[in-house]
Parts: structure tokens; sequence; C-alpha cells
């Protein structure tokens, strides 16, 4: 069961830094009533999050109604990689609306142009074209059509998708179905027979995953001929979808195994898909993170940091893959539209403006060296530290058993809240850290220390 964040305030030392205010019990009980109200009209699955109620966000902080600020390790998932309410942004959105143009469908305007070419332009040369959406599960879905299509000009029975248990790919049925998890997609009544899934590499299925002797190329090998003896013909792959990195997590995968993967794809003439929706941008120190594996991919799923703030999501690809479709058969009621065009084109430029990757680079050095520091001085709670850039997963164990600890991490993150901190809970034994990429160092260093004292107590409280 997902432990529940309780709604009753609690009485917590007042906080007051620079960039941290905490003054009222937490919750603020002058907030229960948009909580209650929640939790009275809208559905249960979109609740479990830190009961924070927010009022404005800027930059890399967030705050309520009541003058508490917290430092914000979270970017809203990934999505506010160029800070909260960018400026760029802000401004461009207002040109937008006070030039009262909100919609366009698919008909053309000025902005959805200017804002493809940048696109295009600031990504490797392979990526020639875009198809805009609104949400990252809808790019999953093209992504699936776009590598059949072309499977199909190869052979009609080139239809096979080949994806890895426990990714995140979205929740609509075709994504749900990609994550492989039996549990999740039940729903759906009926599995994809076209839809085949390797096991995640997992670094502790590897007896030392230190060892640089194992071969991990020779691993991608004998995973896949589980699935040849399974009845799966090679010959009728159309294609793989990676998630850059297991998002629960942040664990990325060996280097090699991606290697090996995308040798098979080439010989087998399959597609690869890098869904680099919770990723991209800059995150990793890198514009995006299939670049720390040195390989091409064929397509790109993109969402969250391409906006940095409005609904917004693209695959690219070469004409060759993108221009399958045939005219008006692909298309979005809401994407595309001006104000997502506006605020996507202004994101990218502040990216650019403000040497954003190549910050999330030395900071994630910073981030890095303080986690590894927690993990020597937690040994008996932190089994794993994952990540790049200004990304990272903390993944926390059981002292007694060194089993998996999701109650702990939980609590981790609640306590974290009542001291001005917002981390990413993943409701399960990992938290999740991901700020704006334009956090000042100081802050940075200041949410670690929270962090660090944070994990302290929580074993205390545990004793």
């Amino acid at each position: 069961m997902k432990y529940q964040f309780s709604q009753t305030p609690v009485d917590v030392l007042p906080v007051t830094t620079k960039y941290r205010t905490i003054k009222t019990a937490i919750p603020a009980p002058e907030t229960l009533k948009v909580l209650l109200d929640l939790e009275k009209y809208e559905s249960r699955s979109m609740h479990g999050q830190l009961p924070v109620v927010w009022d404005k966000a800027e930059d890399f902080q967030v705050y309520d109604v009541c003058g508490n600020c917290w430092i914000d390790f979270t970017s809203t998932i990934f999505v506010a990689n160029a800070g909260h309410a960018n400026p760029r942004i802000i401004s461009a959105l207002q040109r937008t609306i006070d030039h009262k143009l909100l919609h366009t469908y698919t008909f053309a305007h000025e902005t959805r142009a200017q804002f493809l070419k940048k696109l295009i332009e600031i990504t490797p040369a392979q990526f020639e074209k875009a198809f805009l959406l609104s949400a990252g599960t809808e790019a999953t879905e093209c992504a699936v059509k776009l590598m059949r299509m072309h499977g199909q000009t190869i052979s009609p029975t080139k239809m096979g998708i080949i994806s890895f248990q426990g990714a995140m790919h979205g929740r609509t049925m075709g994504a749900e179905m990609l994550k492989g998890d039996p549990h999740q997609s039940a729903w759906i009544g009926y599995r994809d027979p076209n839809m085949h899934h390797l096991p995640f590499p997992y670094p502790w299925t590897v007896k030392d995953f230190f060892d640089k002797k194992y071969d991990w190329a020779k691993r991608f090998r004998e995973d896949m001929d589980a699935l040849k003896s399974k009845g799966l013909n090679f010959d009728n792959i159309a294609g793989f979808i990676v998630e850059s990195y297991l998002g629960w997590g942040a664990i990325f995968y060996p280097v090699e195994y991606i290697k090996a993967l995308a040798g098979f794809a080439k010989e087998h003439g399959c597609l690869i898909t890098f869904d680099e929706i919770q990723g991209g941008f800059g995150r990793s120190g890198k514009l995006f993170i299939y670049q720390h594996y040195n390989v091409e991919p064929d397509l790109l799923c993109l969402g969250k940091a391409l906006s940095g703030s409005l609904p917004l999501s693209a695959v690219i690809g070469s004409k060759k893959i993108m221009d399958l479709p045939e005219f008006g058969s692909m298309s979005s009621t809401h994407s595309a539209n001006p104000l997502c065009c506006a605020a996507g084109l202004a994101n990218l430029e502040a990216i650019e403006s403000g040497n954003l990757i190549v910050e999330s680079a030395r900071k994630g050095d910073m981030l890095h060296q303080h986690l590894d520091e927690l993990k020597e001085k937690y040994a008996d709670r932190i089994s794993w530290i994952f990540g790049k850039g200004l990304l990272a997963g903390v993944l926390f164990k059981d002292p007694e058993t060194g089993e998996p600890d999701g109650f702990f991490a939980s609590k981790v993150c609640e306590k974290a809240m009542q001291k001005g901190l917002l981390l990413v809970h993943t409701g399960r034994e990992s938290i999740k850290i991901g700020p704006p990429l334009t956090i000042p160092d100081e802050a940075l260093e200041e949410g670690l220390d929270v962090f660090d004292e944070t994990i302290a107590e929580t074993i205390q409280d545990t004793k």
C-alpha cells in the first residue's frame, strides 16, 4: 500500500534562511480547504503528492499563500529546467496573449514555424523534422506508430516493438503496454502480441557491478536470445524504445549494453527510439541523455522540459521517417498552439543563453559528490546513488534486511517538506532529485544539507 501523507497540520520548528521560510504548521492550516476540495471533487488517481498547496513558483523556489517558501528539488518532475516562471517564457506568453492568437488547430502560425526551426537547429543533424503534441504519452504512442510504419515498408510482418520492463512511457493504452507490467496493464484486457520486453539490466543483478570485465554486450545478446526462444523472429522487429534512464530511480543503462542494442538494430533493420521526456534539454549535463551512450537513435520522444511550462511534446527524426504518414493523418487538437510554441521557443532560448547545459554538468558534479558522501555516511541506509548532471536517484534500504525501504524514503520526503525542501516522492524506495538548472550553488548546497539533516533525523525517529 502506498504511503499517504497526513493532511493534519503538524507544528514544526520555524525556518528562516536566505532560501527557505517555514512559519506555519505543515501543511499550512490556511491551505487545508484546497486539499479537502480536491479530495472531494477530484479522482484520487491525481493525489499522493506532498501536501503543499502551491501559490506561486519562481526560479528554484515554491511559495504557498501563508509565506512559506521551499527550495524545489523537483522542477515539477523535470519540467522547469530553465527555472519556474522564467522571465523569457513569461514575456513570450504575455506577448502572445496580447496578440490575441490562442489557438489555431493545425492551421499555420508564425510562432510554430519559428519554434520548429529552433528545435531542429539545436538538435543533432539526423533530426530533420518534428511532430508536435501535447503530452509525453502521445509522443511515445506516435513513435510506436512511426516505427511500425517504417517496418512495414520492409515487410508486412515487421511489427515487433521491444521495450524494457519497468520503464515509464506514459499512461495511455500503448504506453502502458510498453511498460511490460501485467498488473498496471491488466485493465486493457489483452496484450499486444507484437510487443516484447527485455529485463532491465539492473546493476544489482551482477555479482560485482563495478567489475569492468563484466560483458554487458554478451548480456544483451543473452536477453535477446531469451526472447527468441519464446518465438520472436528477429526479422519481425520494427524497433526498440528505450527510456533514456529508468524513471523511478534515475538508473542509467550500462553503455556497452546500449551499444550492443544499437549494433543489433542496425544489423536487423530496426529503428531505435529514445524516450527523453524526463531527461532531455540539459538535465543530465548534455542536451539529451542518449548522448551519454555514444549511439545515434532514429527517433526521440521529447516533452516536459521542451516548453518549461505548458503542455508540449514532440517526436523528432529524419525526413524519411517523419514523412511516412500521409497528409493530415496525424494531428492533435491542442498541439502546436501559439501559447505552447511561444513558451517552447522562449524556453530553448533561455537554456541556450543561460548556458544551462554546461551549468547542469558543473552543478551535477557538486550534487553527486555530496550524495556520494551521504552514501558513505549512511551506508546502512543508502544502497545506491544513480544519475548524472542535475539528476539523481537515491535508493534506500532496510538496515537489518538490506531490502528496499519505501516507507523510509517517504518519511524523508515528508520531513524534508517540513524543513523547506521539496523532493520527488516516487512511492518506492527511491527519492529523485532534480532542481531547476538555474539554482544557485549556495541554494543547491543548502538543500543538500537539509537532505542530510533529514535523513539523520528520520533514522533517529525510526529507532
